[in-house]
Order: structure tokens, then sequence, then C-alpha cells
């Protein structure tokens, strides 16, 4: 696939996201380490502040998609982007307040993650009305470079500062980050979005017709459909992992680690090395990477049923996120070569809200198979999910794209 120089504009973006993605995983992870240390918490109020931080993308992801067809895409993002900041600036007065409690972290982790989700749904626009069509993949790939390096990052370093200058000082650091990322989206030019008029249309009619055009269309359907069946597939391999690893495998604490680590190591290099991918192969051998990835995980992690060996398990997590990348900037740039940038806010918030909604179905899916017939069948349940996911796109016509298809 050719491609040509980024514009000038596309650094500070790029900058801007990497500050925004490493506020959100400092704050994600330093929130479960205060609602324990300051207030007690047990596993039952980590999953009620977890839920709360995660309910936004299946509640407000469609919404704002309207909002991204409707407004300029640097105004949300920035709109966005300041919600998630007062949110953590609320949370650092909390902290040093007689307020704190979990309410209040639940309900200021509910307020930045709409400011995530609005950011993610307008990003995909943005970066398609700044960068050609040719180099959508390239761009794609140093985005999601980002998001690897903070998702990789941000949990040690969140508990570095958390135990050795106290929970103030990583919401603190979140806070500045998010503050630079608004500060990077004002230096970017600004948009008119793709429909200045919406013609007194209903949001829900605007929603279902970005919903039409995902199902109609051959290319994005199975995509969507393979999307849906991995996370359902991932999550109910994270709900049942770690019980397995410990007491099946008979691996520690810090073993265990170890593997889950690989995850976002092999999102680091998985990111590095699509942009070479893509510029060797067809977008379609492209694409069937990460599906083909995420089944091969899944036979590797499955195989310790025979061999326990923690090298199988760590190279499950690996191979789980280096392909499932590969997927992710691939699918992407198909996603934003194909539609037109009027609908753009709207599809991109469609796959945002079925992944999101695969999630915890997937893994309380896993807890009723891992709880109900042991580990060992959830583990094969995940092996034929990932069949199923790799097989959807490769029966596909997305599997036969020689390169990016025109724009609808």
């Amino acid at each position: 696939m050719h491609t040509s120089p980024l514009p000038r504009a596309f650094p500070t973006l790029a900058w801007s996201n990497l500050a925004a993605q490493s506020a959100e995983q400092l704050s994600l992870a330093a929130a479960p380490l205060v609602a324990v240390l300051a207030l007690g918490a047990g596993p039952a109020e980590i999953g009620t502040l977890t839920a709360f931080q995660t309910l936004p993308f299946l509640l407000l992801s469609l919404p704002f998609g309207v909002l991204a067809d409707r407004l300029p895409r640097r105004r949300l993002m920035l709109c966005s982007e300041s919600l998630r900041c007062l949110a953590l600036l609320g949370s650092l007065i909390v902290l040093h307040s007689s307020a704190l409690s979990l309410g209040w972290m639940a309900v200021l982790g509910f307020v930045g993650a709409m400011g995530t989700v609005g950011f993610s749904v307008a990003a995909p626009g943005l970066v398609s009305l700044l960068v050609a069509r040719a180099s959508l993949a390239q761009a794609n790939a140093k985005l999601e470079l980002a998001r690897s390096i903070a998702f990789a990052a941000g949990p040690a370093v969140a508990g570095a500062l958390v135990s050795w200058a106290g929970a103030a000082a990583a919401f603190g650091v979140a806070s500045l980050l998010s503050a630079g990322a608004i500060f990077m989206l004002l230096q970017l030019p600004g948009f008119a979005p793709g429909r200045m008029s919406t013609g007194g249309r209903h949001a829900l009619r605007e929603i279902a017709e970005g919903a039409s055009f995902v199902w109609r269309s051959r290319l994005l359907r199975p995509v969507a459909i393979t999307g849906v069946v991995f996370n359902l597939s991932w999550f109910a391999l994270q709900a049942s992992y770690v019980p397995y690893a410990m007491r099946v495998l008979g691996l520690g604490t810090g073993t265990v680690g170890f593997t889950l680590a690989l995850y976002g190591v092999g999102m680091i290099l998985g990111a590095l090395s699509t942009a070479r991918m893509t510029a060797r192969l067809s977008l379609g051998r492209a694409i069937q990477i990460g599906p083909a990835a995420g089944a091969l995980a899944a036979a590797s992690l499955a195989a310790t049923l025979i061999v326990p060996h923690v090298a199988l398990a760590g190279l499950c997590f690996f191979l789980l996120g280096a392909g499932p990348m590969v997927w992710t900037i691939t699918t992407t740039t198909l996603r934003q070569s194909m539609t037109p940038d009027a609908m753009l806010g709207r599809v991109s918030a469609v796959f945002l809200t079925a992944n999101a909604g695969a999630r915890p179905v997937g893994a309380a899916l896993g807890g009723l198979v891992g709880s109900r017939w042991g580990t060992s069948a959830c583990l094969l349940m995940v092996l034929a999910g990932f069949i199923l996911q790799a097989a959807v796109i490769l029966r596909s016509r997305v599997a036969r794209l020689r390169e990016l298809p025109a724009r609808t």
C-alpha cells in the first residue's frame, strides 16, 4: 500500500492523543488502588467502580456518534477532554477533603469515561480530515502505538506514584496530561462538520442510519461481527485465566503478572510493525492477521490443558496483544476510507457500542461456564469462539481486498 507524508498538524494530534490516553490509563489504574487503600474496598466495591468507569461506552457511544457528525470533530474532542480533565481535578479535590467515598469516585469515574467516549468517537473522523487517504494506515498505527504505550505503562506508573507520593500525585499527573492534551488540540486547525444541517432529523433516526450502513455493507458487517465474537471470547478468557493459572497451572502471582504484561508488549510490537505489514501485504491479508493470531492464542492457552507450561500462557497473551492491534489499525483504516465523512462518527460509535456491549456478556459467560463446568470447559469454549471469529473474516470479502475500497 502506497503512503504519502503525514501533514504537519498530525504530530500535534498524535501527542495530544498520547497525553489523553496516558491520563485515562493513569486514572483507571489509580482509582482501584485508592478505593482499596483509602476506603478498604473489596471485590464487590471494585466491581461497582469498574462498572461505572465502563458504562458510558455502552450507554453514550451512539449519542456521541451523532454529535460527532453534527459538530466539528476537534470541538467535540476538546469538550470531551475538558470533561475528563474536570473529572480528574474533581478526584483531586475529594482526595484532599472529607468527602472521599466510593460514591464520589464512581460518579467522577463515570464523568471521566464520558470524556473518553467522546474523544474516541470523534478521533477517527478528525484523522480522516487531516490525513490523506493513502496514509491513513500509517497515521492510525502511530495513534495506536501511543495507546499501547499508555496501556502498558499506565498501571506501573500509577502504582509507583501512589506508592511513592500518594494517590493525589497520580491524579495530579493525570490532570496535567489531560490539560496538555487540551492545549495541543487547540493548536489544530478547525474543520466544519460533515453535515452542516440536520434538517430537524431525530437523533434515533440518525443512529439507525449509521447502524444500517454498517449492516448493509458487505465489508463492514463481517468486521463488526468478528469484533463482537472476539470481545465475547476475549473477556470470557479474562474471567477464567487468573483462577486457572493459579489453581491449575500452579503459577504464582508474579508469574501470572508477567504473562499478563506480555499483552502490552504484544500491543506495542503490533503497532510498530503494522505500517511495514500494510506496505508489503494486501489489505485483506493484513486484516486477517488479527483474527488468526486470536485463534492461535486461544489454541496456545488450550494446549496448557495437555502441556501445562507457562510459556504457552505467555505466548497466548503476547499474540492477543500483537495480532488484534494490527486488526484495530487496519479495520479502522478500512472504516475511515469507505464511510462517508458525514456518517463516520455514527459508524465509529456503532463499532464502539457493539464491542463494549460484548465485553460484560463475555465476562459473565466465562464466569458462568467456569463456575459450573470448570475452567477447562471455559478454555475450550473460548477456543471455539476465537476459531469462529477467524472463520467469519476469512470467509468474507474483506479477506480478498487488495487495497482500500472506494468511499461510498
